[in-house]
């Protein structure tokens, strides 16, 4: 749902979000426009799962940083907020100064793995942008998940799957060694509406 139609910098995005008023809400920018996202519980679930298999990966192999909803800055008009995203040691070594952990404002570097979940209201071009636009500045690997369809489309720059089931969700080149089955990533959601 778009929230503002002119055009918005980044830095006024930045003081937008931080008005009480703004607090509670999911808000990224996108080409200039404020764009709110109404995640569900099936969302947070779905997320959790994945946040979880990556983080205890990334703890085990001390390969960088896996996060959930960390702002990340591309240009003036775009704050994007992937649902989970891991940055390599490579990469987070390769941060300017004093932003080895950022902790105010937006991390000014796309991940190396992005990682969005389609809410409600979300259209698979909405999707499919996201993705594009994560490749076209710097991010190597993206994971679109698509809950009604129990689906998730893996893309790299030149590369696209569709997986489903029991197929392996794999970090490929930018995190070797890891896998999930898809059916990992929405453990439990089933649960949310047992069948009689």
């Amino acid at each position: 749902m778009t929230v503002e139609t002119s055009l918005i910098t980044a830095d006024e995005f930045e003081a937008y979000i931080h008005k009480p008023e703004h607090a509670e809400r999911h808000l990224e920018l996108i080409h200039g426009e404020i764009i709110e996202d109404m995640p569900t519980e099936e969302h947070g679930m779905i997320v959790s799962n994945i946040h979880g298999h990556l983080w205890t990966h990334v703890r085990a192999h001390k390969v960088g940083r896996v996060v959930v909803e960390v702002r990340r800055k591309a240009d003036d008009y775009n704050v994007r907020l992937p649902d989970v995203d891991f940055t390599s040691n490579a990469r987070l070594q390769d941060r300017q100064g004093d932003e080895q952990v950022v902790r105010q404002g937006p991390v000014s570097q796309m991940p190396d793995l992005a990682v969005e979940v389609q809410s409600p209201g979300q259209s698979d071009k909405l999707m499919s942008d996201k993705a594009d636009f994560y490749l076209a500045n710097g991010t190597r690997l993206v994971w679109l998940v698509y809950p009604r369809k129990r689906l998730v489309e893996v893309r790299t720059i030149d590369d696209r799957q569709l997986l489903s089931g029991d197929e392996r969700l794999t970090g490929g080149d930018v995190l070797p060694e890891f896998s999930m089955t898809v059916d990992d990533v929405f453990e439990g959601v089933d649960d949310l509406n047992p069948s009689d």
